[in-house]
């Protein structure tokens, strides 16, 4: 073995000759997310078939993360959630722009946008919420081919040096679970 191979522990921290110093930091793995990075279950282009939000639907409840099921409007689970409880609303149509939805669309949303609010912060005490569609990938939708508006719960002290400095989100909860709490919370 090398010097550069060699390492030693003092403390439960691991340095390692040749590679450098010990930061002190504590490491959180979320593979997970590796996925989403990688562009996984995006759409190559606009079409239905590429959808994964045309896919969801089809899909069981528990399976597809969908909270709640509407007329021309569904509520499902973000897969990659930048908090707990984050979900999204979207019309079952593939469209890409809020001004091609029906009024009976937009009135759909617009509701389960306001009972997302009222399920999630009565089962999780947030207090307050980022509201939002981005529309177009230069507004930064990550699937731009299929409307959606995220429901982001928010609690004071959320964003601490975690996301900011850390680059890294702390889920509490499997998603699984959240999708039933917040379900049988819906009705």
């Amino acid at each position: 073995m090398s010097a550069a191979d060699e390492s030693r522990e003092e403390g439960g921290t691991i340095f390692q000759s040749g590679v450098g110093r010990a930061d002190d930091l504590d490491r959180l793995w979320t593979p997970h997310r590796m996925a989403y990075i990688r562009g996984e279950n995006k759409p190559a282009d606009a079409t239905s078939g590429e959808c994964p939000f045309c896919r969801v639907p089809t899909l069981s409840d528990v399976e597809g993360l969908v909270v709640h099921r509407g007329e021309t409007a569904y509520a499902v689970l973000n897969l990659y959630p930048y908090a707990p409880g984050h979900l999204m609303v979207c019309p079952y149509r593939h469209l890409a722009d809020y001004t091609e939805t029906t009024d009976a669309e937009a009135a759909e949303i617009a509701a389960m946008t306001k009972r997302a609010m009222s399920v999630i912060r009565g089962v999780s005490g947030a207090e307050g919420f980022n509201i939002g569609m981005n529309q177009g990938h230069i507004a930064g939708a990550g699937i731009a081919a299929h409307l959606h508006q995220h429901v982001v719960p928010r609690w004071p002290g959320d964003q601490n040096f975690m996301p900011i400095i850390g680059r890294t989100k702390t889920l509490p909860e499997l998603l699984a679970d959240t999708r039933a709490l917040l379900a049988s919370a819906w009705d």
